[in-house]
């Protein structure tokens, strides 16, 4: 390659070469790689590369993350972002989108992480860059890791591995594996954590994922740990540290003799534990890498502690609290080492002290200032929880009261409704078609004993027919008020009647099908009111649908009735039932919230209509 960068011209061949000899010192020698994207840098600004010029800053943000130099990689990482979407190069945009929310998750800046993620996630999911789906799915799982969500993190996890399935494109699948497991561990299971941890190595091996895997083992040894299994934890911490070593992360580098620190502390092995743990604080308070310096310190305090130099261990523990509780720059790190040279200087003893004192006094006033602060906001926040709590129960209880009163009025009017409808069916058919049916007798009496012209006799006949259509008529409205199939028979029994005499009438085609209705109990009011809605949904259908066919399917499961109507009519636009005063359709919201129901609407025009209806009710 080098050969061809010698020979090759100053274009923007020249160019990719150039990025290619950075590509490959990229992982095992950084300050090489940056050399020769600097001469990238140069070379594309010459000829107005643009594309080059976003690949430099591309694989800068890539050296410095890894290096760890993250604020130095944001800015190469926008400035890569702003010139991916000046191309108008989408997989180039969502590379930086994904690297950025990386990045951020390495600052802490979890919600900044967060909503790159999901704008990339956003981005690909418009467009057909499908292999790169597995990778940012796994990028916004990441990112609701940190934000403690744990769950929507194993969500997003799996999708990453569905999506791989289905498109591949991830070379990282040992990362997506190391995820779930640490998912898993935050909520207290341990075994799957332990289960998928070991899928991540096996795969990270497979990709020469040199960086997944050393975490990977770091993550192990804490399980490990929490096991007591601490002659494991030692095994698996040192391979991490075997890693990390030729990686030239000095995040990852710390965390691993941290964790090797520890496995020796936790194995009876002192020595061994102060040597890489100094190490570990040595990496940490040089590139400031905050959790590193907090754990190394606590470890550091139980091992000075152990070798009886309870000093020193004070010393660290009052770090690591400090650490845990501000948030400390480099500018403290510098005035505590100067403090503790100070403190070891005799001739300057009386003012360490006074100092000491002073900066104890501070904090004391501080610890009991943020204390008073903290248990105000505590019992501020309690009082106002309890009375919005009151609040939503008293709403809540109102809500129940007014639906309750509004149910009883509709069980009421229902109820007096269906009564008066059975009287009058029955005066009708007891009374008025008694009656009726005698006056006919009477007639036909006469006609055997009356002398009467033809026209007379013909005349007479007509009445006699009118009189027949006027019984038939007055049975059929009573039939309709109170089907007597259905105080007989049941209400499946009483619906296939009532479709049957729709086909007889020739005004619709109606299909009814029953399904588990002919051993379903129903108590009669219920039944009532499930024919009553079956009843005027058809007489809706004749009306308006100009319709030739309908089905009526009806269904029993437990304690819930379904109810379906569908029709091959003009249909409409269902937003007109928002304001629908009808009385028919008033009718059968108000039998449906009886029964605490549930009724869907779906019509199209030209497409019919289908009114789906589900009711609770009680065995009798």
């Amino acid at each position: 390659m080098n050969r061809l960068l010698k020979q090759g011209k100053e274009d923007t061949s020249k160019v990719m070469v150039l990025l290619a000899l950075a590509d490959s010192y990229e992982t095992n020698n950084q300050d090489s790689s940056l050399y020769y994207l600097e001469l990238v840098k140069v070379l594309s600004d010459q000829l107005k590369f643009t594309r080059g010029l976003y690949k430099y800053h591309e694989q800068v943000t890539i050296v410095l993350w890894t290096k760890g130099e993250y604020q130095k990689a944001i800015q190469s990482g926008e400035e890569a972002l702003k010139l991916a979407r000046q191309l108008h190069n989408v997989p180039y945009e969502l590379k930086m989108l994904g690297n950025l929310g990386v990045i951020y998750q390495y600052t802490g800046e979890f919600d900044k992480q967060l909503r790159y993620s999901l704008q990339s996630m956003d981005l690909i999911e418009k467009t057909d860059q499908k292999k790169d789906m597995s990778s940012i799915y796994h990028n916004v799982a990441n990112a609701y890791y940190n934000l403690k969500q744990y769950q929507k993190s194993i969500e997003y996890c799996l999708r990453s591995l569905d999506a791989d399935k289905k498109f591949g494109g991830n070379s990282y699948l040992g990362r997506v594996y190391s995820s779930l497991g640490q998912s898993y561990y935050e909520l207290n299971k341990p075994d799957s954590a332990l289960y998928y941890y070991k899928i991540a190595v096996d795969e990270s091996q497979k990709n020469a994922d040199v960086y997944a895997e050393a975490g990977i083992y770091g993550y192990m040894a804490d399980i490990y740990a929490a096991r007591s299994d601490f002659e494991s934890m030692r095994t698996i911490s040192y391979a991490s540290l075997k890693l990390s070593r030729q990686l030239q992360s000095s995040q990852i580098l710390a965390y691993s003799l941290y964790n090797v620190a520890f496995a020796e502390y936790l194995n009876n092995n002192n020595d061994a534990a102060k040597k890489n743990i100094l190490e570990a604080l040595q990496i940490a308070e040089k590139d400031s890498l905050k959790d590193e310096l907090k754990n190394s310190y606590t470890i550091l305090s139980y091992i000075a502690a152990k070798d009886g130099d309870y000093k020193t261990s004070l010393l660290a523990k009052n770090k690591a609290d400090s650490i845990g509780e501000i948030f400390i720059n480099e500018s403290i790190l510098r005035n505590s080492t100067e403090i503790e040279k100070k403190y070891e200087s005799e001739k300057k003893d009386s003012q360490i002290k006074l100092q000491k004192a002073q900066l104890e006094q501070k904090n004391i006033l501080n610890w009991v200032l943020i204390g008073s602060a903290i248990t105000l906001f505590i019992f501020s926040f309690l009082v106002y929880r309890n009375y919005k709590q009151k609040q939503k129960l008293q709403q809540q209880r109102i809500n129940e009261l007014e639906t309750e009163r509004q149910l009883t009025a509709t069980e009421a009017v229902l109820k007096g409704e269906e009564q008066e409808r059975t009287r009058l069916a029955r005066d009708l058919h007891d009374g008025l078609g008694g009656m009726l049916s005698g006056i006919k007798y009477s007639l036909n009496t006469m006609k055997g004993n009356l002398i009467m012209t033809p026209d007379n006799a013909q005349a007479f006949e007509r009445s006699i027919d009118m009189l027949d259509s006027s019984i038939k008529e007055m049975r059929r409205v009573a039939h309709n008020m109170m089907p007597e199939a259905l105080v007989k028979f049941g209400l499946d029994t009483a619906l296939k009647d009532f479709c049957n005499d729709i086909n007889r009438s020739g005004a619709l085609q109606v299909n009814y099908q029953s399904i588990g209705m002919d051993r379903a109990e129903v108590d009669q009011s219920t039944a009532i009111t499930i024919y009553r809605i079956v009843q005027e949904l058809l007489n809706n259908v004749m009306r308006h649908a100009a319709a030739k066919n309908a089905i009526v399917q009806v269904s029993k499961t437990n304690t819930v009735v379904s109810v379906t109507v569908e029709d091959d009519g003009k249909g409409f636009d269902t937003t007109v039932l928002n304001g629908a005063k009808g009385i028919g359709w008033q009718n059968i919201q108000s039998r449906v919230e009886y029964l605490k129901g549930k009724l869907d609407v779906r019509s199209m025009a030209g497409k019919g209509t289908s009114v789906m209806v589900e009711l609770n009710v009680n065995n009798p």
